[in-house]
């Protein structure tokens, strides 16, 4: 497993299992569950519970994270952009 990757693990439907995700996505599920006030356990077995049995729990996991962040305005993270002062000519 590469460094990059933290591996948690979880009972899913009574299951031992385990995920390895970058932390970013960890922090972002993190967040979710919390505001779904939801262990995130919970969290992880909703959206196993959801996903395409084709799709990999970790892809399902790092599309969910994704989605949240998405609900966020466009700019979320960025700096104001400036309008150009070229533009006023």
């Amino acid at each position: 497993m590469p460094r990059h990757l933290l591996k948690r693990s979880l009972i899913l439907s009574g299951h031992p299992t385990s995920v390895a995700l970058e932390p970013e996505f960890w922090a972002v599920l993190d967040i979710m569950a919390k505001e779904q006030a939801l262990t995130i356990g919970r969290l992880v077995e909703s959206i196993d519970g959801r996903r395409d049995p084709n799709r990999p729990l970790a892809s399902a996991l790092r599309i969910a994270a994704l989605a949240a962040t998405r609900a966020v305005p466009a700019n979320w993270g960025q700096d104001k952009v400036e309008e150009s002062s070229a533009e006023s000519s």
